[in-house]
């Protein structure tokens, strides 16, 4: 592994760690704090859930790019994917998400392990941050639980 690899992969264990032991912690009334207000309203166990979601498809897209596609159409709606996705996901107990999430980073690391120089460097889109490097797109998937982990904080208090 290189470099920027070994320092990737320490961001994203680093990520699910801390993110396992705040949603590993909450009692049972905690899961149905509200978020964010919406509409629609998103609760703690929503915002699992799209945690879930969104590092299967960044995950689908970032491996896209790597292997020389394009990642996300201009034209992606990722309100309309997030309220999708909250849909399949609707009714899911909070521990299993947390499982599944936790089975999704171990996929995107054990990926993200096997990314060589040239990889990295390619260009694709995100679909909330428009054209990026792999690096920069895998920056973001750790940077983004990161920014809603602190709005939830804000809530938990």
């Amino acid at each position: 592994m290189n470099e920027r690899v070994e320092g990737l992969v320490a961001r994203l264990r680093k990520g699910i760690e801390k993110t396992a032991a705040i949603f590993g912690a909450l009692g049972p009334t905690q899961w149905e704090v509200v978020v964010y207000p919406g509409p629609p309203a998103w609760t703690v166990r929503d915002l699992l859930a799209h945690f879930l979601s969104a590092e299967e498809g960044l995950l689908g897209l970032v491996q896209e790019i790597a292997a020389g596609g394009r990642g996300a159409p201009p034209d992606f709606d990722y309100n309309a994917y997030n309220a999708q996705e909250q849909e399949r996901l609707a009714g899911i107990p909070p521990q299993r998400l947390l499982a599944d999430l936790q089975a999704a980073r171990e996929r995107t690391i054990a990926w993200v392990e096997r990314l060589s120089e040239a990889e990295l460097e390619r260009r694709g889109f995100h679909p909330a941050l428009g054209e990026v490097t792999v690096e920069e797109f895998i920056t973001a998937i750790y940077g983004h639980q990161l920014m809603h982990m602190r709005e939830l904080a804000s809530r938990l208090v």
